[in-house]
């Protein structure tokens, strides 16, 4: 039994997949509240399909591109629980997920809220397979006529005048992706494509 789950957005996802198809798929009412949402929807999903958490066999995570804060909040939950018991973690960017369910047989586009009016932006191919990406851009830099999925495109529609498909990531998809091997696997580290805000202080200059 895989468990899946996504903080790289606003609204935190989980979903468990019992190798076939995805059991449960549940989601967070209140943005940006991760740390209080993540773990009550863990143990919402387990109840709900009457799993132990010795019933799972891995974990998946979406590991951004996102804020900090978010990625932080699903990435130390989904390396705790696997090392606490003993089974392996699996990584997957969240521009992939969302451009797993967009898939629709031509090229498109991923675009995602990076805040600081910029996006997360990656390309794919009809599959939804990642051509290039992902980067961090203005809109205007990132402008396209394909069709865009993600909530960049919602966001900045003069930049992106072809939205489709979700918004977010998925954590059904998510779980879909691993089972599957839809995508690139990745080590659970946050995927970040900014310097963080914070930065150490420079060496106090000696006084003469």
């Amino acid at each position: 039994m895989l468990l899946a789950f996504d903080t790289a957005t606003p609204l935190v996802s989980v979903a468990l997949h019992d190798g076939s198809r995805v059991v449960v798929e549940l989601s967070s009412s209140q943005p940006m509240k991760h740390g209080e949402q993540l773990a009550p929807l863990i143990e919402q999903a387990l109840d709900q399909t009457w799993i132990k958490r010795t019933d799972l066999t891995g974990i998946a995570v979406g590991v951004g591109p996102g804020p900090f804060t978010g990625l932080r909040v699903g990435l130390v939950t989904a390396r705790t629980l696997g090392f606490v018991l003993g089974i392996p973690v699996y990584g997957v960017c969240s521009l992939d997920v969302i451009a797993a369910e967009a898939a629709s047989g031509s090229p498109f586009t991923v675009a995602t809220d990076a805040r600081r009016k910029e996006v997360y932006r990656a390309s794919y191919d009809g599959s939804g397979v990642r051509v290039a990406g992902p980067d961090v851009l203005r809109p205007a830099d990132a402008a396209t006529d394909q069709p865009v999925a993600g909530e960049g495109a919602v966001l900045y529609p003069e930049a992106f005048p072809r939205a489709f498909g979700p918004a977010r990531p998925s954590a059904g998809w998510l779980a879909t992706i691993v089972v599957e091997r839809r995508a690139e696997i990745l080590d659970p580290e946050p995927l970040y494509l900014r310097r963080p805000d914070a930065v150490i202080p420079s060496a106090p200059k000696s006084v003469s």
